[in-house]
């Protein structure tokens, strides 16, 4: 396989529920503005699983330098029943106005952003331990309710 090819496959589409109104803002940290962002449920479909998301939350970073960067941990249940542990980081990037009027709760257009995570995962479930060697990409869409991603598994 040539160096500059990328062998990747489509792992899943997640889309979560975050309850912007009960996000708890911790202040200004040497890192930036630290908030931490409710994720209430959602749920994720692909052609090897699919399921709910259960209650986690995104721990939010916003850097002096205008990035948000997420750092995001859920449990995720398959319709069969299955736990798996998903983390994923990010990052959300605008132009200082965008940026302004997404932080007032606006929604963005898909080309006046960028939000790009890299994620990983863990499951004890035999039928999905395959996941445990599985590293992702991927890249989302703001929405009202939340964001919406399309995971890509790399190699």
């Amino acid at each position: 396989m040539p160096m500059d090819h990328l062998a990747h496959k489509h792992l899943v589409n997640l889309t979560l529920d975050v309850d912007f109104r009960s996000m708890l803002v911790i202040g200004s940290t040497p890192g930036g503005l630290r908030r931490i962002a409710p994720v209430t449920g959602g749920r994720f479909s692909g052609e090897r699983m699919n399921g709910t998301v259960l209650p986690g939350a995104d721990w939010v970073i916003n850097r002096s330098d205008g990035v948000m960067v997420i750092d995001v941990r859920l449990a995720l249940k398959t319709d069969d029943s299955a736990l798996i542990y998903l983390a994923y980081q990010g990052r959300f990037l605008a132009s200082p106005e965008a940026m302004s009027r997404f932080s007032k709760g606006e929604l963005l257009k898909p080309g006046e952003y960028s939000l790009v995570i890299v994620a990983k995962f863990e499951c004890g479930d035999e039928q999905y331990a395959w996941l445990n060697n599985v590293i992702a990409v991927g890249t989302g869409q703001q929405m009202a309710h939340g964001p919406v991603y399309s995971l890509f598994e790399i190699g």
